[in-house]
């Protein structure tokens, strides 16, 4: 089982899944997502995926369950493939191009989402990179 550098447990999965699994919520989540997370921390600096554990109001960047708001039967998140993220020292947009100019340093990236303020990006079996915007609904291949 890969272990974050960078992350805890509890910043990837909602408080009731920690709850009822510990540090073993971490076999909920993709290796890959995982490796990436770390890489991503490496290149950007300080991220925030889900803060509840420090009294903040993000839950659901990471994984989603069923009793969630945020809930998609077919969301990356469902399957532990995909994270939000929020980072200090660098906007989304600027991550995005940096991500699509280093490929090879991120290489289980395979979907982004622009038009956002913050970093979603998954490991989908999809061609490398499908970019999507949620206000236009539209893809592009990069």
């Amino acid at each position: 089982m890969y272990i974050p550098k960078h992350f805890r447990p509890e910043e990837l999965v909602p408080p009731a899944v920690f709850s009822e699994r510990g540090d073993l919520c971490l076999t909920l989540i993709d290796e890959r997502v995982l490796r990436t997370l770390d890489r991503l921390r490496d290149s950007f600096g300080i991220i925030t995926i889900n803060d509840w554990l420090w009294g903040g109001n993000f839950t659901e960047s990471g994984l989603r369950v069923p009793d969630s708001d945020c809930y998609s039967c077919y969301s990356q998140h469902t399957f532990g493939r995909a994270m939000d993220c929020k980072m200090k020292y660098i906007d989304a947009e600027s991550a995005r191009q940096s991500i699509i100019k280093s490929k090879a340093l991120f290489p289980f990236i395979s979907f982004l989402e622009t038009d956002i303020d913050w970093l979603h990006f998954d490991v989908r079996n999809c061609q490398r990179i499908q970019l999507w915007s949620p206000k236009t609904k539209q893809s592009t291949f990069v």
